[in-house]
């Protein structure tokens, strides 16, 4: 059984930084951060593999956000800098068992709840 559960999220000012965690019960070969903005779809942010650590971004945050994972904590981080407006969401972790179109929240079995990024202009 996985279990996914986020923490972090908090209000930040346009330009500022915050560091998104998820910490998993169980085991899953990609770990993703994803993001839903009120009436908006949901979208892909980055998504990792747990095995060795590859990586894939979304262009829309690639150079600004930053995935990462702890194997002794069973974590994965999402290091978000110079958050825009446009960033602010409901942050949710998903898990998957495998590394096949990272961007597509169908390819997602485990969610979490959630965590709320406010970024004030």
């Amino acid at each position: 059984q996985v279990q996914l559960v986020e923490s972090g999220g908090g209000l930040v000012q346009a330009g500022g930084s915050l560091r998104l965690s998820c910490a998993v019960t169980g085991r899953t070969f990609t770990l993703a951060w994803f993001r839903q903005a009120p009436g908006r779809e949901r979208e892909f942010v980055a998504a990792i593999r747990w095995s060795d650590g590859n990586t894939y971004y979304a262009d829309s945050v690639k150079g600004r956000f930053t995935i990462s994972r702890d194997n002794a904590k069973n974590t994965v981080y999402l290091e978000m800098n110079s958050l825009k407006p446009e960033d602010a969401a409901v942050y949710y972790c998903a898990g998957s068992h495998v590394w096949l179109r990272q961007w597509s929240g169908a390819m997602y079995k485990y969610w979490g709840q959630g965590t709320q990024v406010t970024v004030s202009s």
